[in-house]
């Protein structure tokens, strides 16, 4: 049979049992979700997906993300509560695509791991079921494995496996819904330039692409999550009468207001502004705090070869000499006397993030 599949929490248990039920059965899981949002969030539980499909000894395939068709399916549907109507279409378009899928390899048999999800109704999946299985003359199983304490041993598993938990349900409208007392939603958020924010989804997928390689390596660890002081730049504009000056804004930098003046000291090729305890930097600076790994010529290179965040944070460090300052630190090319409007928009808040402690790390 082929078994939809829609995040390794749901999917771990969920297959667990059907090899349980079915144990002459040939399960193959099928990854379809074109709904999450964002393409790296998908990547993200297909990637977890697939780990506990090995560990199951499943065959797993990735089904395409086909996020316009999706986008499409649902128009009109975006104010939809959890469970109502735009849920139903969401179901119908994963689940008629693996029943194609399912006719596609000669298989006669489907189910979903939507079943074992709390979160979802299945009265809803039941009706889309019946649907699906006259449209396509395929076999839909409905199996119910949340009762007598399903849902806590899917967690027990999802636990003992160190699965990946996901914060939200996946589609950009549901986060938005869950979300919406949030002053930041982090995993709507990727930079231009781009580069690996804490806590983004980015980092997730790297640091459980990197839980990847030492399984293969047979090396003990753990996943912990740690509290940490978050930042996002929303805004940020240097103006020397109309004119944008080009400069790069570091990580943590905070500017209450709108604020106008000039650099009236520079020490040690460092400027110092007139109001509100703002910085500014040349290219040369930059290079100087990170060499011999960077020889930017100008601020556009470092858009096209951007920073990383633990660069900039050193550079904070070597120009501030702390790591709880929060000064706009800005990049221009040259230093300057003439008088400029800066404005900076930023939001810094509590947060967490997964990290992975090796063996050694945690031994006593």
């Amino acid at each position: 049979m082929v078994a939809h599949l829609c995040c390794s929490v749901d999917a771990g248990y969920f297959l667990k049992k059907l090899q349980e039920l079915y144990p002459d059965e040939k399960i193959i899981g099928y990854f379809y979700d074109p709904n999450i949002h964002p393409y790296s969030e998908f990547k993200l539980r297909s990637l977890d997906t697939e780990r506990i499909c090995k560990k199951l000894g499943i065959e797993y395939i990735e089904g395409d993300y086909d996020y316009e068709g999706w986008l499409k399916a649902v128009k009109g549907l975006e104010n939809e509560p959890e469970k109502g109507a735009r849920c139903s279409v969401c179901f119908d378009f994963s689940l008629e695509d693996t029943a194609r899928f399912a006719k596609k390899i000669g298989d006669t048999k489907i189910t979903t791991s939507l079943l074992m999800s709390p979160m979802k109704s299945h009265e809803q999946l039941q009706a889309i079921s019946r649907v699906v299985k006259k449209k396509y003359d395929i076999d839909f199983l409905i199996v119910d494995f949340r009762k007598k304490g399903g849902t806590q041993k899917q967690q027990e598993f999802a636990k003992e496996t160190k699965m990946y938990r996901q914060n939200y349900c996946g589609c950009i409208y549901g986060i938005t819904a869950q979300k919406q007392e949030q002053e930041i939603i982090t995993e709507l958020m990727s930079p231009y330039p781009f580069t690996i924010l804490p806590n983004s989804i980015e980092e997730r997928l790297a640091t459980y692409t990197k839980r990847l390689s030492l399984e293969k390596q047979n090396i003990d660890y753990e996943i912990v999550k740690e509290n940490f002081l978050n930042y996002r730049l929303l805004k940020s504009v240097v103006k020397r009468k109309d004119k944008i000056i080009p400069h790069y804004t570091l990580f943590y930098s905070h500017l209450e207001r709108k604020v106008r003046g000039r650099i009236d000291k520079i020490i040690d090729f460092v400027g110092y502004f007139n109001r509100m305890q703002i910085i500014f930097i040349d290219i040369d600076r930059v290079n100087a705090a990170l060499f011999p790994d960077r020889d930017y010529r100008s601020v556009a290179d470092i858009y096209k070869n951007p920073l990383k965040i633990e660069e900039e944070i050193d550079i904070r460090n070597q120009i501030t000499h702390s790591s709880h300052n929060l000064s706009p630190i800005i990049i221009v090319d040259e230093l300057f006397k003439e008088s400029v409007e800066v404005e900076i928009e930023s939001k810094i808040f509590m947060d967490k993030f997964d990290k992975i402690l090796l063996k050694k790390d945690f031994d006593v």
